[in-house]
């Protein structure tokens, strides 16, 4: 019986996301919530700063009108411009939310990945790999067909809706407790990182590190905007692929 209803499940998201305007819809809706979190971020972030930073707040003027551009957009290839634009300039500003008293090896100017090439990046991959490994089992909890996605193609072996619905997730799940735990100096520059050339990852005493912080996170509440309700965001990952799912089944609006 589940079964069959995992099937019809699936049946009705093919036929939703085949229409390119669905697509575009929900991944207007995305990049929205993306930007808007990363710039809610920066701010926050720059009432926490003692010395004022004209890059700061030069970004965050910067994203707030690239964000009216979103709803403009008439296509993804457009969208993923924009997205890229509001990502450059949040990672661009990022490193102003780094404590001047935080060792120079956790600073970092710019996102690299594949492989990271500093500390700070090395956690937020390593952030990120935990966050999808959770999204995909919340879109397989509910049943949904996690290879296919409405917007990201994808560079690697990841599957498509696990990229599109962790873009939700990755502000308040990985950058911000990274954030924090770099500005508390939670982080031993030697002991919890491998620095194998131009290449640095987390040791093994750094990966269990970052483990138990993430999992602290994810029992932190978040009280939802438009339910009122308040959830951990545990259960907020699995709610997010419910609500998606509503979207096409004439239910939509809480998305994102």
């Amino acid at each position: 019986d589940s079964r069959q209803g995992s099937i019809q499940r699936r049946i009705r998201q093919y036929a939703a996301l085949s229409q390119p305007e669905v697509c575009l819809e929900l991944a207007q809706k995305l990049a929205q919530c993306r930007g808007k979190g990363q710039r809610k971020f920066l701010m926050r972030g720059q009432r926490g700063v003692k010395v004022k930073s004209a890059k700061l707040e030069r970004s965050i003027a910067q994203m707030k009108s690239i964000l009216k551009q979103i709803p403009k957009t008439t296509s993804l290839e457009s969208l993923l411009g924009v997205e890229g634009s509001l990502a450059g300039l949040y990672f661009g500003a990022l490193p102003c939310l780094i404590n001047a008293d935080v060792p120079p090896e956790l600073h970092f100017s710019h996102r690299n990945r594949r492989p990271p090439k500093d500390r700070f990046n090395a956690l937020l991959s390593f952030g990120y790999a935990l966050l999808i490994k959770d999204v995909m089992n919340a879109i397989l909890t509910v049943g949904l067909e996690p290879a296919l996605g409405f917007y990201h193609q994808p560079r690697s072996q990841a599957a498509p809706l696990a990229l599109d619905l962790m873009e939700i997730f990755r502000v308040p799940l990985v950058d911000l407790p990274v954030m924090a735990a770099v500005n508390r100096g939670q982080w031993d520059v030697v002991a919890d990182f491998e620095v194998r050339g131009p290449q640095v990852w987390l040791s093994e005493v750094g990966r269990r590190k970052f483990i138990n912080l993430y999992e602290q996170r994810k029992e932190e509440t978040w009280k939802h905007p438009a339910t009122g309700y308040s959830l951990t965001y545990r259960r907020l990952l699995e709610l997010e692929v419910r609500l998606l799912e509503k979207e096409w089944m004439g239910e939509g609006g809480l998305f994102a």
